[in-house]
């Protein structure tokens, strides 16, 4: 994971420059999501910012979220049965790793990724702008077990 205080920090500078509020509450909500490497859920950003901002609504940390999606600021990993997920240190196109049986996603160094783009583009006159690569199996933890 990157310097967390580094990426609040970025993530503040680019919302001051647009003019939104930066309320105590959001800022909270920014550090659960860039403070962990663990993909997290709304429903899990919004228990750990009720722990120091116990009036805090989901609603809050939903347009939240709503709002660093539009702002290119955090990654929407979405699930088939409507669950989501959100990347908030790496928010740029990048695959993820994600075990059937725990849920736990990791994100994957691999170089391939850009190859493989490109070829697909060549393949198919496309002009490739973005991309999501999800890459589903079982864990060494699962497998253990």
């Amino acid at each position: 994971m990157n310097n967390p205080q580094q990426r609040l920090d970025d993530i503040l500078k680019k919302l001051r420059q647009r003019e939104f509020r930066i309320t105590p509450q959001r800022i909270a909500i920014l550090q659960a999501f860039v403070s962990t490497d663990i993909h997290p859920s709304v429903e899990y950003v919004y228990n750990q910012v009720k722990i120091t901002f116990p009036t805090t609504s989901l609603a809050t940390v939903y347009k939240t979220v709503t709002l660093l999606k539009e702002i290119g600021e955090i990654l929407e990993i979405g699930f088939p049965d409507g669950r989501n997920r959100y990347d908030g240190n790496k928010p740029y196109p990048h695959p993820h790793l994600i075990c059937t049986r725990c849920h736990r996603i990791i994100d994957p160094d691999v170089s391939l990724l850009d190859r493989l783009t490109s070829e697909v583009a060549q393949a198919t006159g496309y002009q490739i702008t973005s991309h999501q690569v999800e890459l589903f199996g079982v864990c060494p933890v699962c497998q253990k077990k």
